[in-house]
């Protein structure tokens, strides 16, 4: 019983840092990821559709990103989204493809994805403290209803928040080494 009520407080706890690595990937970095357009969706026949759906999205530098529509009449669509999405360039429509122009990033604008990511990472946290009151509550009525001992309660307790440091600490290398990146010239 204790057994699932770990299993699934580390189950909460990964799922909470992994949640947090996904969101890092809307930061921009010293180098454009296309992923800064993975929330770009375009109205696609009546269904709203990402841009890889529609056609192929690359990186060719650390400075361009490249949309090339499979459809050549989603282009206006397309164009339209991504300014409408508010990433911080605006796309260039040659007829064919819609490039992105990606400035290098100044040092003002390199110290905001810090702070926008550390704000990632203590909600993280926040998210990891929720999944060890839960497991504790569990515990606590297992042992109000007399099915642990207290003894038993209070070990479990501290196993939960063996557990809680490990994602903590993980977290907190997850920010440094990120941080490391984005700062970096």
């Amino acid at each position: 019983m204790l057994n699932e009520i770990y299993n699934d407080c580390e189950t909460k706890m990964k799922n909470s840092t992994q949640h947090m690595q996904r969101e890092f990937k809307t930061l921009r970095t010293g180098k454009v990821l296309i992923s800064v357009l993975d929330n770009v969706k375009i109205n696609y026949y009546g269904t709203p559709t990402s841009l890889d759906q529609v056609g192929s999205v690359i990186a060719t530098d650390a400075t361009t990103i490249v949309v090339n529509p499979w459809e050549k009449n989603l282009l206006a669509d397309i164009e339209s989204a991504i300014a409408a999405a508010n990433i911080g360039v605006n796309p260039n429509n040659d007829g064919d493809l819609i490039k992105l122009f990606f400035p290098p990033m100044t040092v003002e604008q390199r110290q905001e994805s810090v702070k926008k990511m550390k704000v990632m990472g203590e909600n993280a946290k926040v998210s990891l403290r929720n999944d060890r009151k839960h497991s504790n509550d569990q515990i606590k009525k297992l042992e109000k209803d007399k099915e642990i001992t207290t003894d038993d309660s209070k070990s479990a307790q501290d196993a939960v928040q063996k557990i809680t440091d490990k994602y903590a600490t993980n977290i907190d290398q997850i920010l440094k080494t990120k941080e490391a990146e984005i700062l970096k010239v």
